[in-house]
C-alpha cells in the first residue's frame, strides 16, 4: 500500500504514453552521465511533475546505487514503475535509452559501411578514453574508497585483475570484495524511517528475482551449448549487465573482456565507440548497441541493448519490496563497500589494459589526454565538450 507521504505526489499518475515522452526528453538533454541525470531526474519528477517526494526519491536513488547495474536507468524504470507499473518502467527505459542507442548504432554503422576508423579524429576518440575512464577513477575513488582499508582493498583489487585477466579473474575480485568487506570493513546503516512502495508486489519481486538467477546461472551453459552467435551474446551482454557496480564505466572492462578476445569486435573499434558515447546524452550502457551493430548490424544492437539492460530492470522489480529492511543492514552495506572498492580496482586495472595500452602511440597523445583529464576534473567542462576538441586536436596534430 502506498504511504500517506507519497499520496499528495502519486495522486495523478501519468499514462504510459505520458512516461515515454518524459523520458525521450531526458534521453535527448541528459548529458554529463549517471550523476548528472539523477539530478535532472529529481528536478523532472521530483520539483516540477511530483511524482514522487523528497525522501521517497533520495531513498531510490540508494536503492539503485545499492544494485549493481546502470543506476540512473534504474532510477527512470522505477520512475516509470510508479506511475503505470510494468508498462510504464519499460516506456521509461525505451524513451531514455533510444536516443542514443539510435545514435551509437548510426555510428556503427557509418564506420562499417565508410571505414575510416584509422582517421585522426577518430584517434582522438580513443585518447579522450584515457581521460574519461581515469576521471572516472579519480572521482570514483574519491567517493567510494575514502579510508586507507578501501583504498587498500581498491588497489589490491587492481593487481588481482591484471595478475588475471578476463571474465573469470573480474567475477572473482567483485565477489572477493564482497567477502572481505562483510568481514573487514565498517558501514554504518542508513535511515531507513522512510518507504519507498511503487506498488511492486513481493510475489513479483520474487519471480523477478528468481528469473535473474536462472538467467545467469543458466545462459553461459546455454550458449556454450548451442553454439549461436545471438544465445552467446544475449549471455555475454547479461552477465555484464549484472556484474556492474559503481557506474557505467565500470562496463567497459567487462565487456572488453566479452568481445574483444573472441574476435566479435576488435580494440580500435571499441575504444572509438566508448569514446563516442561520452559525447551523446542519455546511459553509458547504450554502448551496447554500437557494439551490437558492429557485430550483427542493428538485429545485434537490439538484442545487445536489452540483454545489457535486462538484469538492471529485473533487480529493480526485484529489490524494491524489501528495501526498507535491506537498507537498514549495516552487513549489507559492509558487504557492499567492498564490492564498491574491489569495481575501483577494476576500472584502475582497466585504465592501463586495455584504456591506455591501445590509445597511447605519442607524446602527442599523452599530452591531449592530460589536458583533456584537466578539463574534466579542474574545470569542469562539459563531457561533449571536451570529446569534440579531443578528436578536432587530435586531427589537427598532423599538420604539426
Amino acid at each position: 500500500m502506498t504511504s500517506k507521504h507519497q499520496d499528495s505526489t502519486q495522486d495523478r499518475r501519468a499514462s504510459v504514453f505520458g512516461v515515454f515522452i518524459a523520458f525521450l526528453r531526458m534521453g535527448l538533454v541528459s548529458f554529463g552521465g549517471p550523476i548528472a541525470h539523477i539530478g535532472y531526474f529529481r528536478d523532472e519528477f521530483v520539483v516540477r511533475r511530483r511524482w514522487l517526494g523528497d525522501k521517497a526519491y533520495a531513498d531510490l536513488v540508494a536503492l539503485c546505487q545499492f544494485l549493481p547495474g546502470p543506476a540512473s536507468s534504474q532510477v527512470g524504470i522505477a520512475l516509470g514503475l510508479s506511475q503505470s507499473g510494468i508498462a510504464g518502467g519499460i516506456a521509461a527505459w525505451v524513451g531514455f535509452t533510444l536516443p542514443s542507442a539510435i545514435l551509437l548504432a548510426l555510428f556503427a554503422t557509418g564506420l562499417q559501411t565508410f571505414g575510416g576508423l584509422d582517421a585522426d579524429w577518430l584517434h582522438g576518440l580513443k585518447v579522450v578514453t584515457v581521460a574519461v575512464v581515469a576521471y572516472a577513477v579519480w572521482t570514483m575513488g574519491k567517493q567510494l574508497c575514502p579510508d586507507r582499508p578501501r583504498a587498500t582493498l581498491a588497489v589490491l583489487a587492481a593487481i588481482a585483475v591484471l595478475a588475471l585477466p578476463g571474465v573469470s579473474g573480474q567475477v572473482a575480485v567483485i565477489v572477493l570484495g564482497a567477502f572481505v568487506g562483510a568481514i573487514w570493513l565498517d558501514a554504518n546503516a542508513g535511515d531507513s524511517n522512510a518507504r519507498v512502495d511503487f506498488g511492486v508486489t513481493r510475489s513479483a519481486g520474487v519471480v523477478a528475482l528468481v528469473l535473474f538467477f536462472l538467467l545467469l546461472i543458466l545462459l553461459p551453459g546455454f550458449a556454450t551449448g548451442t553454439g549461436l552467435l545471438h544465445v552467446e551474446l544475449f549471455d555475454s551482454f547479461f552477465r555484464s549487465g549484472a556484474l556492474v557496480f559503481g557506474g557505467g564505466h565500470v562496463v567497459l572492462p567487462l565487456l572488453q573482456a566479452e568481445v574483444v578476445p573472441p574476435g566479435w569486435v576488435d580494440n580500435d573499434q571499441f575504444l572509438a565507440g566508448y569514446g563516442a558515447a561520452q559525447a551523446i546524452p542519455g546511459p553509458l550502457f547504450s554502448f551496447a548497441a554500437y557494439l551490437g551493430s558492429i557485430i550483427d548490424g542493428w538485429r545485434g544492437a537490439a538484442l545487445c541493448l536489452a540483454a545489457i539492460f535486462l538484469p538492471g530492470f529485473l533487480l529493480v522489480i526485484g529489490v524494491l519490496p524489501f528495501w526498507s529492511r535491506l537498507s537498514a543492514s549495516t552487513y549489507a552495506r559492509s558487504t557492499l563497500a567492498g564490492v564498491n572498492a574491489a569495481v575501483v580496482g577494476l576500472l584502475l586495472a582497466a585504465l592501463y589494459d586495455p584504456v591506455i595500452t591501445s590509445a597511447m602511440r605519442s607524446t602527442a597523445d599523452a599530452a591531449l589526454a592530460l589536458g583533456a583529464f584537466a578539463l574534466l576534473a579542474f574545470w569542469k567542462i562539459s563531457p561533449v565538450i571536451v570529446v569534440v576538441a579531443t578528436a578536432v586536436a587530435s586531427a589537427l596534430l598532423r599538420f604539426i
